[in-house]
């Protein structure tokens, strides 16, 4: 078999100097349009970051909340419109596990964390009361409001003294509230700073620990002085 004879291979083509300037050219702009691009975008996030830093630190946790009631209300309107429960509805789409999870939560919606301020004491215990009030006798409202007229809602002409009288249920319910109250605090106890039987032989703190100090190492050589001192017998 007789070779095949080969192609001429071409050189490149050289490119002249004025062809190299412009390629250089193309490529040194190319090069400061990606530079201005990044520093825009820096910049850009630079201002994001110093809005996201001046918001307040629960922000995120208080739009994710927003945007789940505005979604939640959409979904109940249009449940409302398709004539279906929402409630029986959304439990459909719930698991068993975060069924668990949603009641142990609204179990513990008022937890005993421990006392932090009176203030919050407080608010604790006001929200525990208003939770264990009865519902509202709405026939009882109405015929108080009927037989009082005016003097119902009070004002500052209106003399009101005596003529409300509690009902039996309502003392009854207020006497079994402050018993359980009465209750749950013996049940607990505080270890005091302080014996209030002890004679007060200092004017502040570090006073009393300078006397204790004392009374160590020489209580039991100065315990007869004391005791004439205080019985006046003393010589």
């Amino acid at each position: 078999m007789s070779a095949q004879p080969e192609e001429p291979t071409t050189a490149p083509k050289e490119l002249s100097f004025a062809e190299k300037q412009a390629e250089r050219m193309k490529r040194l702009r190319s090069l400061h349009t990606a530079r201005n691009e990044a520093r825009t975008q820096n910049h850009q996030e630079v201002i994001a970051e110093e809005a996201r830093n001046k918001l307040p630190p629960n922000y995120e946790a208080k739009r994710r909340q927003a945007e789940w009631l505005l979604d939640d209300q959409a979904k109940r309107q249009e449940a409302e419109k398709a004539g279906k429960d929402y409630d029986r509805v959304k439990l459909l789409n719930i698991s068993a596990v975060e069924a668990e999870r949603l009641e142990r939560k609204k179990k513990k919606k008022n937890p005993d964390e421990g006392f932090s301020t009176y203030e919050q004491a407080t608010v604790r215990q006001y929200n525990r009361l208003v939770k264990n009030m009865p519902t509202a006798d709405m026939e009882q409202y109405e015929k108080q409001k009927q037989k009082y007229g005016d003097a119902f809602y009070g004002g500052p002409n209106v003399i009101i003294h005596g003529m409300h009288k509690d009902r039996k249920e309502a003392v009854d319910k207020m006497v079994e509230d402050l018993e359980g109250q009465i209750a749950k605090r013996a049940r607990f106890s505080r270890r005091r700073g302080y014996n209030d039987d002890a004679d007060v032989d200092y004017i502040n703190d570090r006073n009393a620990k300078f006397n204790k100090k004392l009374e160590r190492f020489y209580g039991e050589h100065t315990a007869e002085i004391k005791q004439n001192l205080e019985r006046g017998t003393a010589i």
